[in-house]
């Protein structure tokens, strides 16, 4: 089992990855679904070249599947976020625990050429829900459980 990753991330939206070095603080909130759409077109990259499959690399570190799983689970959770924020006036999103998820859904053993169509699929309506704003919508509101707030621009910016 996998240590659950409990830092708390939203500090990315205000300064660069250490660990990375992406500054979402720099990053347009309009140039998202463009990077979303390239995150899909290197999933299905890794897929071709072989290299999506289950099997941990270590007791800490999840295997490229379950990976896969989780980034087509986060397109799918923001854009149904990003849909909240839209219909609701600063709306209090469901929790989600992402290594609960992992567990519960079986991630490592899912066959990876459906998870990776399933990705493209979230990452294209996603990016299209984002093409799609106005000027105004951009800053919508809406919040986790945690107390951390977010627009739009934001929330986009962080995922």
């Amino acid at each position: 089992m996998i240590t659950p990753d409990d830092k708390n991330w939203t500090w990315v939206i205000h300064r660069p990855c250490p660990e990375c070095g992406f500054d979402a603080s720099t990053t347009p909130a309009a140039a998202v679904a463009a990077l979303v759409r390239e995150n899909a077109n290197s999933w299905q990259s890794f897929l071709e070249r072989g290299v999506i499959g289950p099997g941990r690399p270590d007791n800490e570190t999840w295997s490229a599947l379950e990976y896969a799983c989780q980034v087509r689970d986060v397109y799918r959770r923001y854009d149904e976020r990003i849909a909240l924020m839209l219909q609701d006036h600063d709306p209090l999103f469901p929790n989600w625990d992402q290594d609960a998820s992992a567990t519960t859904d079986a991630y490592d053993t899912q066959d990876a050429e459906t998870v990776v169509t399933d990705l493209r699929a979230n990452a294209d309506a996603l990016a299209a829900r984002l093409d799609a704003l106005t000027a105004q919508q951009w800053a919508r509101p809406g919040r986790r459980s945690d107390g951390a707030s977010f627009t739009i621009d934001t929330i986009s910016r962080y995922m």
